[in-house]
């Protein structure tokens, strides 16, 4: 089947189209109906009705687009009417929706004329938060900006235009950095007078470029003050006209530092990218075919060729996803009245900042695993890269504040805080740990620490403020990586085979001798980064220790063990992992240690998850899981829950709420507890899990994780006698990151 054809499938597939209405309030009772609807609706229209910005307070308004088009030109499509541009403007919508949380109606008007898209697009403005014109072709789409920016006190933004624009704009604040050229002085030629052509140069002058260095070509040639003056060419063009004869394309190239295409697909020569300056710039923007490709491009000479496309196959590509879900949030957030230059300005350069940064592993992985790393062919952020939404959109914002549009002031740092939270409960319940742990950062030691995601994880931790991160590994290959990273820092590393470790190994030796290791042994066991560690923690010289990216989660887990043991008052540890949906977290326990545990080691395991819960700032109710509810089936594996169970209750020092036994759905679902177990000790549903065995947690915590959607934080090991945690092996940087937190929190409380 070709793409074509399961293009169809997946557009037709029930429900057809790709976009839907839901509800985000209650609607299961007669009162719930009485308050959406009548008569209780009334109360909000008579609110609004006297203030119109309670709008934004009590409808949907503020988080609310319009993507508005007249399918005049469509894509790569051309003019193809108002209903056939349906399926794009819905697909706008999934956009928004998936990279900014953002609500959309699309909007297809049936209008040739541009004053009837004006008169009907400004007369919906009491519907809207925002306007994203789309597909609306050139220069009547200038018209129609313009007149509804002035006309509508809501952003009005034509992605078109400005998209592409700040896309690209960001990605030539990068190119220019890395080529060693300064943006006042390069030439810049276009290939394409349209509309996104147009306002791309208008962009780059914003950026810095001097409007006397850009040339721009249309089908006839370059646009000169002659064809100007003999009335070849618009208004718009007529910005951009140069004095001269002109020439066509080839001989505009000529020595020019960037060529940007947005034109058609297969008009540039190798030997024209040979004409230009050194280390040219090319952006070859046609879709879906460039004006030249990748691979004649960076053929074409023996220097640096800096190359962008429109297309993913190729590296830095130009996607306008990078851009309008991220500006609409920033300035759908402060209620901005327009979209100005300054917004869009601070939009580019927070891509080109994210650009240089370190990437997520997540994002890695979206892309074959190949390298990304700020350079020729890594200039602008990936569009699934989680964090331009946290970049960008503060910044939008900001400027916004800055330059007199907004209706509404916002704490910066704190709305960062509320961004990332939009991109999964996760990064929310992490947020409150990060922020403990920022309030006093402690020495992590870093077991493998010469491996390449511990030193990233080591640098993003120095740099947030969390930790102080202390490597453990071999110094050559640490340094080698960090230069190859281009990371700029400086972490400790302490080298287990150059290093003096005689006091460590006395120390280790001092603790296992009455457990077999001898005096040779433990200067031999000393060498291991683990052992290693696990004795600077012991020493107090670290305050904490992760380890295990590398190795069998019992193998790791055995040196810590051995060296630092379990806290005075625990006999057992446990592992537990945090379980985050979209409205609820669950803490699973124990998911990684006990393999048979008595009812002893459960109320241990119990008391473990409920403390690490509050480390959340989450108030555990915990359960004790079996295939039993409260007696119901009697045998030796429910009588034991049901003894831990009832220990806990009894025992006047636990100071959190727990029952059972209890089957799984029990202890979540508040309805049977409610209705059918209305005796427990519970408030509300579970938020802690005790499984009866490890072999229940593991497979219960990953079906949880698989199945249910949920994004898995841990194992978290609690019960030891100083901060200990042993990662998964295979775990991503952002991991490391996260229980490096845990266990700086961890320590704080130590």
């Amino acid at each position: 089947m070709g793409l074509d054809e399961d293009a169809l499938d997946y557009h037709r597939r029930d429900p057809p189209g790709k976009l839907e209405i839901s509800t985000t309030k209650p609607t299961n009772t007669q009162r719930d109906l009485s308050l959406a609807y009548s008569p209780g609706v009334a109360a909000p229209c008579l609110e609004i009705a006297d203030d119109p910005n309670d709008a934004y307070q009590y409808t949907a308004k503020g988080n609310l687009v319009g993507v508005v088009s007249n399918g005049s030109a469509v894509l790569g499509l051309g003019d193809i009417g108002a209903q056939a541009s349906k399926p794009v403007m819905e697909g706008k919508g999934v956009l928004f929706k998936r990279f900014a949380d953002i609500d959309v109606f699309d909007i297809e008007l049936d209008h040739a004329d541009e004053q009837a898209m004006i008169q009907s697009i400004a007369a919906m403005e009491p519907t809207f938060g925002g306007i994203n014109l789309e597909d609306i072709k050139a220069p009547e789409c200038f018209v129609i900006e313009n007149a509804l920016r002035e006309e509508m006190d809501i952003p009005v933004f034509h992605d078109d235009q400005h998209g592409t624009a700040i896309i690209s704009g960001a990605a030539l604040l990068n190119a220019t950095e890395i080529a060693g050229k300064d943006l006042s002085d390069i030439e810049i030629v276009f290939s394409g007078a349209g509309a996104s052509a147009i306002a791309s140069a208008r962009f780059y002058v914003e950026l810095g470029v001097d409007v006397e260095n850009i040339t721009l070509c249309d089908s006839s040639g370059v646009i000169t003050e002659e064809r100007v003056e003999s009335g070849d060419v618009n208004e718009y063009k007529a910005e951009f006209a140069q004095s001269g004869d002109g020439g066509d394309l080839a001989d505009a190239m000529d020595g020019a530092d960037v060529f940007v295409g947005l034109s058609v697909g297969g008009i540039v020569s190798e030997e024209m990218i040979r004409s230009m300056a050194a280390d040219p710039i090319v952006f070859a923007m046609a879709n879906p075919d460039p004006e030249i490709t990748y691979e004649e491009a960076k053929n074409a000479r023996d220097d640096t060729v800096i190359m962008a496309t429109g297309r993913s196959d190729y590296p830095n590509m130009v996607n306008n996803v990078l851009g309008f879900p991220f500006i609409f949030r920033g300035a759908l957030d402060v209620r901005a009245t327009d979209i100005n230059e300054s917004m869009k300005v601070a939009a580019a350069e927070a891509l080109a900042d994210l650009a240089k940064e370190d990437v997520p592993d997540q994002v890695v992985k979206a892309y074959g695993d190949q390298p990304l790393q700020f350079g020729p062919d890594y200039i602008i952020p990936k569009p699934v890269d989680p964090r331009v939404l946290f970049e960008v959109a503060p910044a939008v914002a900001d400027a916004a504040m800055e330059s007199g549009v907004a209706r509404q002031e916002l704490d910066l740092d704190a709305y960062r805080e509320r961004l990332e939270a939009r991109l999964g409960k996760s990064r929310e319940m992490m947020r409150i740990v990060l922020n403990k742990a920022k309030s006093e950062p402690k020495r992590v030691a870093l077991g493998e620490g010469d491996d390449e995601k511990m030193i990233r994880a080591a640098f993003q931790m120095q740099e947030q403020g969390i930790a102080e991160p202390v490597l453990i590994g071999d110094r050559n290959t640490v340094e080698g990586t960090i230069t190859g990273l281009g990371l700029d820092f400086d972490p400790e590393v302490v080298d287990p085979a150059q290093g003096d470790t005689g006091a460590y190994a006395d120390r280790l030796y001092d603790l296992r001798k009455r457990k077999g290791v001898t005096e040779s042994e433990a200067a031999d066991l000393v060498r291991d980064p683990n052992y290693l560690g696990s004795v600077m923690v012991e020493e107090g010289d670290a305050d904490a220790l992760l380890t295990g990216l590398t190795h069998h989660y019992p193998s790791a887990l055995r040196p810590p063990l051995e060296v630092i043991g379990t806290a005075p008052d625990v006999d057992h540890v446990a592992g537990v992992y945090m379980l985050t949906f979209k409205n609820r977290v669950i803490f699973c326990a124990d998911t990684t240690v006990n393999t048979a545990p008595t009812a002893d080691v459960l109320q241990e395991v119990a008391r473990h998850v409920a403390g690490i819960a509050r480390r959340f700032n989450v108030e555990p109710r915990v359960a004790m899981l079996s295939y039993s509810n409260f007696g119901s089936v009697e045998t030796d594996g429910t009588q034991k829950v049901a003894e831990a169970a009832n220990a806990l209750r009894d025992d006047p020092d636990v100071d959190f709420q727990v029952d059972g036994e209890m089957q799984a759905d029990t202890a979540v679902v508040e309805d049977i507890l409610d209705d059918t177990y209305g005796f427990t000790d519970f408030d509300g549903p579970a938020n802690c899990l005790v499984f009866p065995n490890l072999e229940a947690g593991n497979i219960g915590y990953k079906l949880l994780q698989r199945l249910g959607g949920a994004d898995a934080i841990g194992p978290m090991l609690a019960g030891m006698d100083e901060p200990v945690h042993v990662l998964q092996r295979g775990d991503e940087v952002k991991d490391i990151v996260n229980l490096a937190s845990v266990a700086v929190v961890d320590a704080q409380e130590e």
